[in-house]
């Protein structure tokens, strides 16, 4: 049995491996990163904070990379504002109810986010409904917004700033989506505490 499965094994890893390769010789990619983690620095400096939003998997992911900004990732310093839509599930419910599952974020993110903010969507096929939703509510606020996916972008192509996974695989995207969320969040904790971003490097 473990000879039949050891390969599938390997192969997912290979998949995964060229995946992260793609994205590291990808320089429009890794340039969209860079200028948003300055953004996020400079929204976080104004006031602001750092909102993410996903569905299922993704879901996880967005309140996973919120708790890297306010917890730590590297080193222990304050925490910087971030949530994730949809974690109150009562209020989840009540909107799903009400107003229906597409409306689920849109109306957090109207009452809960201001221009000083950055909006980050997390959708791997670009056409979630409720993330299609909360974009047009971002634009129509005037709250900054990027929409991480995969290859394609889905609805949300050409709509707002797509960062583009190199890959059409579910569990590649997502991966791909980790991998930069944590570079984005160590980039935003350092810019905004270099002492101890310093001292952290030197130990």
């Amino acid at each position: 049995m473990s000879e039949m499965i050891l390969p599938e094994i390997r192969a997912q890893i290979e998949a995964s491996i060229a995946a992260k390769q793609a994205v590291l010789t990808d320089q429009a990619l890794l340039a969209q990163v860079a200028a948003l983690a300055a953004r996020c620095h400079a929204s976080l400096e104004a006031g602001g904070k750092i909102i993410f939003a996903g569905n299922g998997g993704s879901f996880a992911d967005s309140q996973h990379l919120s708790a890297e900004f306010t917890s730590r990732l590297r080193f222990d310093r304050a925490p910087l504002p971030s949530l994730a839509l949809g974690t109150n599930s009562s209020s989840m419910s009540a909107i799903g109810n009400d107003y229906g599952y597409d409306q689920v974020f849109a109306r957090e993110l109207q009452v809960i986010a201001t221009p000083k903010d950055i909006f980050i969507g997390l959708t791997t096929s670009g056409s979630s409904p409720n993330l299609v939703a909360a974009v047009e509510v971002a634009q129509r606020f005037g709250i900054p917004t990027v929409i991480w996916t995969g290859a394609t972008g889905g609805k949300l192509r050409g709509v707002v700033e797509c960062f583009h996974m190199p890959s059409s695989d579910t569990a590649r995207i997502q991966e791909c989506h980790m991998l930069l969320g944590h570079i984005l969040c160590g980039l935003v904790e350092a810019a905004c505490f270099p002492q101890e971003h310093e001292r952290w490097r030197q130990r």
